[in-house]
């Protein structure tokens, strides 16, 4: 099978998912929180195209703009600092590839997926969250420990938000998928 058609339906579970849970980033009791964090990173580890990361950055960005033009949500984000989600979702996508290097089908394999997982959601957040301070213009008179310890409140449903995703990835993979490689090794 062609690497094409072998991307094609992780592709497209990841470009679903994306676009069925962008509206709302931690979650409600109505809806899912945002998948966004987990579709970089199970990308990177799946699809080595640069050209699908790119995909995905559109994606992103139109489902924000159709969300702020058409369903009434905030556009209190979307400063200077939006840009800076093309880094912090390039951090995901490449630690993703970074383990699509490494991966063995061991259950020792999975838990270096945790590892790479842990550590760079927590630098997306740090990119993100960073980024909106310093680039946003809301902040002005804010101290960086002023913003620490509000900022501080997101950290977790940003990383639990992402780990709603990833472990049952990990468990769907452990369960179905060791005997499959993962695709688009470098």
């Amino acid at each position: 099978m062609n690497t094409m058609m072998r991307n094609f339906w992780p592709g497209l579970a990841l470009f679903a998912l994306m676009a069925a849970t962008r509206m709302h980033h931690f979650g409600s009791s109505l809806h899912m929180p945002d998948a966004s964090l987990a579709v970089f990173l199970l990308a990177g580890a799946l699809i080595a195209s640069p050209l699908f990361f790119g995909a995905l950055l559109i994606e992103a960005g139109l489902l924000d703009y159709v969300a702020i033009t058409h369903m009434g949500v905030s556009d209190f984000c979307v400063t200077p600092a939006y840009w800076f989600l093309i880094p912090t979702y390039a951090v995901l996508w490449y630690a993703g590839r970074y383990y699509a290097q490494i991966h063995r089908d061991t259950l020792h394999s999975l838990g270096a997926f945790s590892i790479i997982s842990f550590f760079s959601v927590s630098a997306a957040f740090a990119i993100s969250n960073g980024a909106f301070y310093v680039f946003s213009g809301r902040f002005a008179d804010m101290s960086w420990s002023g913003y620490a310890s509000r900022v501080a409140q997101y950290y977790v449903p940003y990383v639990t938000s992402a780990a709603v995703y990833l472990v049952p990835a990990v468990l769907m993979y452990a369960l179905f998928g060791r005997k499959t490689h993962l695709v688009g090794h470098a």
